[in-house]
């Protein structure tokens, strides 16, 4: 890097516009941003003191401090006491994975969720487990089919815990879009979830439903939810081709250019869809409809 202060190259950098419907710390932020995505700073290199920051932009301390302080929750920057604050090298343990292609296909209206099977039960194995009851415990057993346009896109199968008080098998022939499956009324949903994805083949019966040949890559978004007891209350898997879904993520600061293009269709929100596939994740999950 060059001799020059810190200080010093922020002078060909954006003022701060006082007509702004931006509050000052924001413009400071994207300036700050700015300079790093585009290498004036560098990793490693220090950003100019407080003292600094205050006199090049006619603003407050207050001010400043609350632009680290984003910069901080970013993870662009670190700050040592008594030294300053300085740019961040990538770290690969700071991506953060989103679903946003499963988000997106939870708003569209186009997918439809058909019911192949709904009885009682007994618990499985891999249910009783996740469950928390004894094997052999009746439980409600659901089979789905989400579609779109009459394209196969996840076959769904779910346990439940049975409660012959509570009509849930009822509640679940009702359910006919995918956010359905996910939210429920104020206070209906549990209270809290995990989600696990992780890749796969398809069974036979996976690949029927499908529509792919059996032994085909597969892609696993294994759902459980708890009650407000903390006990769990259903346990499922939603299965699709391994194609259908993808996972992104980006590290490091962006140019306003390069973080636009990531809210386009093909990378929606910056910081989704990846290509590790067989990377497990969990997740604290959306709200789901109680049964």
């Amino acid at each position: 890097m060059d001799d020059l202060s810190p200080a010093t190259r922020l002078a060909p950098l954006t003022p701060i516009d006082r007509s702004s419907y931006e509050p000052a710390y924001v413009q400071v932020v994207n300036v700050l941003s700015h300079a790093i995505a585009t290498g004036q700073y560098r990793a490693g290199d220090q950003l100019p003191t407080e003292a600094e920051l205050c006199a090049v932009y006619d603003v407050s301390p207050m001010t400043v401090r609350r632009a680290i302080g984003v910069l901080l929750d970013r993870g662009a920057v670190s700050t040592t006491r008594g030294r300053g604050t300085f740019v961040k090298p990538l770290e690969l343990n700071a991506a953060t994975f989103e679903l946003s292609e499963f988000h997106d296909l939870l708003d569209d209206p186009r997918v439809e969720v058909r019911v192949l099977e709904a009885r009682v039960v007994p618990a499985g194995v891999r249910a009783a487990a996740n469950l928390a009851v004894p094997e052999g415990t009746r439980v409600i057993s659901i089979r789905r089919l989400l579609q779109r346009g009459g394209e196969p896109l996840f076959y769904h199968r779910e346990s439940l815990i049975y409660d012959p008080a509570t009509p849930t098998v009822e509640a679940e022939l009702g359910v006919t879009a995918l956010r359905d499956l996910f939210e429920g009324g104020v206070g209906a949903g549990p209270k809290r979830g995990e989600l696990v994805i992780h890749a796969s083949v398809l069974s036979e019966e996976e690949a029927r439903h499908v529509e792919r040949p059996a032994g085909g890559a597969a892609l696993v978004l294994e759902h459980l939810f708890f009650g407000y007891d903390d006990k769990p209350m259903s346990w499922g898997r939603f299965v699709c081709r391994g194609d259908l879904l993808q996972f992104r993520a980006h590290i490091g600061v962006q140019t306003a250019a390069a973080a636009g293009a990531a809210k386009g269709p093909a990378a929606r929100g910056a910081a989704v869809r990846g290509a590790a596939v067989g990377d497990a994740v969990a997740a604290t999950t959306r709200t789901r409809r109680r049964r």
